[in-house]
């Protein structure tokens, strides 16, 4: 009888054990989806170019600012993730009819959504915290990106505006001159271009998405520009500041041949990929296409940014 107590208690104690470690994970989970970690990761990885760059064009080394480095990698990330959670926590009635975001824990209830928005502000406030250990201009840019995601954004046009894509892209494109400002004046060439390159690869990235969602959208009453005015006026857009990237490489010259052609090959791959968009049988399947190609894009873009301007390479 005994025998058959610690056998039963010893069950016992192992689903107790898989049932706190399984919510463990999904509480992990859930606030990964709550800062929308890849959207951050790709916001930040811009960041730390431009801090990056700033060294190598202002003749600095990384080791006199690693401690401004990190203020402003954890400044910036903390605050991106502060709106991004505050986007989470508004759109909570929306994301509960498509079908990629009604597993977020803002439809789901397994955060509250009062918790959510408390964590949204103070990772915010915690963010901006750490900026002020930096410099006065990168913390001003941080805000305006903040600022144009959380309200001219997600609270005012998103809903109502097919150009709400254009407002939001202004948010993603300031990252790099946060990184700039950390370290000297981003009223410069490179920050202010990069800008440039990081607002006309977001249209066509949010438009690849918008297509590939547009039954979504279209039954969450999101004014996406395909939804609005249709899909092929989206593929026309996409063309349109895909071209526009392609003197982009060229005006950063300064970053090296290798980094010219880098740019150029992979701006020539975006165009035909998008001109196969007015030839295709499957818009969902090409607009899929296109989101990973803009993701790769960007990663490879900003990558070779700093190889080639590493050490060893000047």
């Amino acid at each position: 009888m005994k025998k058959r107590e610690r056998r039963f208690f010893g069950r016992k104690t192992d689903h107790a054990r898989f049932a706190s470690e399984k919510k463990k994970v999904n509480f992990v989970s859930d606030i990964i989806s709550l800062v929308k970690f890849g959207v951050l990761l790709s916001n930040v990885f811009p960041v730390f170019t431009g801090f990056w760059l700033a060294l190598v064009f202002t003749e600095r080394a990384l080791l006199d600012h690693w401690s401004v480095l990190l203020f402003t990698l954890a400044g910036s990330t903390l605050v991106m993730a502060g709106a991004l959670i505050i986007n989470n926590w508004y759109d909570a009635d929306i994301d509960s009819l498509m079908a990629r975001t009604k597993s977020r824990p803002t439809v789901t209830g397994s955060i509250p959504p009062q918790a959510v928005w408390i964590s949204g502000v103070a990772t915010t406030v915690g963010g901006f915290v750490f900026l002020t250990f930096t410099t006065m201009e990168a913390t001003i840019y941080a805000f305006v990106g903040w600022f144009t995601y959380v309200v001219l954004y997600t609270m005012w046009s998103k809903r109502r505006y097919t150009w709400n894509t254009a407002v939001g892209s202004i948010s993603g494109a300031v990252t790099p001159m946060i990184g700039w400002a950390a370290v000297a004046k981003a009223f410069h060439p490179v920050p202010l271009l990069l800008f440039l390159l990081l607002f006309l690869w977001q249209m066509p990235h949010t438009y690849a998405i918008a297509i590939r969602r547009y039954e979504e959208y279209k039954a969450a009453g999101v004014a996406m520009l395909p939804v609005v005015r249709g899909i092929r006026a989206a593929k026309w857009q996409i063309s349109f500041y895909v071209v526009w990237l392609l003197p982009v490489p060229f005006l950063l010259g300064a970053l090296g041949p290798v980094f010219v052609t880098a740019g150029t090959l992979l701006n020539i791959g975006w165009i035909v990929f998008t001109v196969s968009g007015f030839y295709t049988k499957d818009n969902v399947q090409w607009a899929y296409l296109l989101f990973l190609y803009s993701v790769g894009y960007l990663m490879l873009l900003f990558l070779v940014m700093i190889i080639v301007t590493l050490p060893v390479f000047r």
